[in-house]
């Protein structure tokens, strides 16, 4: 990734979105020939030199202090996903070789593993490319069409923009594929020496229009909870919710955990889910 553009990139679509109006500047009509807010006036809102403001939005933030940051955060309205996200930039660029923050791990514990079977709900860890790492019987079950494929490590981001079936296992495709894609920049932006991850980014970009056309967007945000409506090929549409959790003592390593409503037919649909997929590993185990 090159961290210059991706600064460049941010800065300028950040700032092209404010109109004036919104950042409480006097609106003297006419038209105007720039999308949103000029460098002039992000500058001043920024409290900093307009030679300053441009250098950054070139994409220096080479010893930029704290306090410009957060000043230039204010001034671009960011939310707390990209908030984070321009720290991340800027500690990428001003990182020394004993300072990066270390690859993620694709290793999940044994510990980890056994806590995920005692749970009764579908439960799995991906890293910050999105791959399946672990999980227990039922987020298995739940997750079915992603072990179709046999070769290489499940990875919900290329079975959503590269297999056909993704559009059909989430039912609000569109807005997954979206957030996934933000998911990754942000994780990007945090791992930027992640080999595995750039790789994925590079061919999703090849292969896919959309994921390309929505990259281009540099939307980012944090996975942390949320809802999720899956069409699932044996029990049908389930309207989930989920929380993520990061696992402290395991780098880059996020644990993700589904519930239904409590009496919901998705409830009734995750408990039949559960059912199958116990009857099934214990036929399997029967077989070995």
């Amino acid at each position: 990734m090159d961290s210059t553009s991706e600064v460049r990139d941010f800065l300028r679509t950040r700032r092209e979105r404010i109109t004036p109006q919104q950042a409480g500047l006097p609106d003297f009509g006419g038209s105007r020939r720039v999308k949103g807010l000029r460098r002039e006036e992000l500058a001043l809102i920024s409290g900093m030199s307009v030679d300053y403001y441009i250098r950054l939005e070139r994409g220096n933030l080479t010893g930029v202090s704290e306090s410009v940051l957060e000043s230039l955060s204010r001034a671009l309205r960011l939310d707390d996903a990209e908030h984070a996200h321009l720290f991340d930039l800027a500690r990428a660029q001003n990182a020394s070789a004993t300072t990066r923050r270390k690859t993620p791990t694709s290793r999940v514990r044994p510990n980890v593993q056994r806590m995920l079977d005692s749970m009764t709900v579908p439960a799995w860890v991906r890293n910050g490319r999105s791959d399946f790492l672990a999980g227990n019987t039922l987020a298995r079950a739940l997750y079915a069409p992603l072990f179709l494929e046999p070769a290489g490590t499940p990875n919900t981001a290329r079975f959503a923009f590269l297999d056909p079936r993704g559009k059909d296992f989430w039912v609000d495709w569109d807005s997954v594929a979206a957030d996934m894609v933000a998911v990754l920049r942000a994780e990007a932006a945090r791992s930027p020496y992640d080999k595995g991850l750039t790789d994925l980014i590079g061919e999703l970009s090849t292969r896919s229009d959309v994921f390309r056309q929505l990259w281009a967007a540099h939307s980012v945000m944090r996975h942390l909870n949320g809802a999720k409506r899956m069409h699932h090929p044996e029990v049908g549409e389930l309207d989930l919710t989920y929380e993520a959790m990061e696992l402290s003592t395991d780098v880059g390593l996020t644990l993700i955990v589904y519930g239904a409503e409590p009496g919901s037919p998705s409830e009734e649909r995750l408990q039949l889910l559960a059912s199958l997929a116990a009857t099934t590993e214990a036929a399997e185990r029967q077989d070995a």
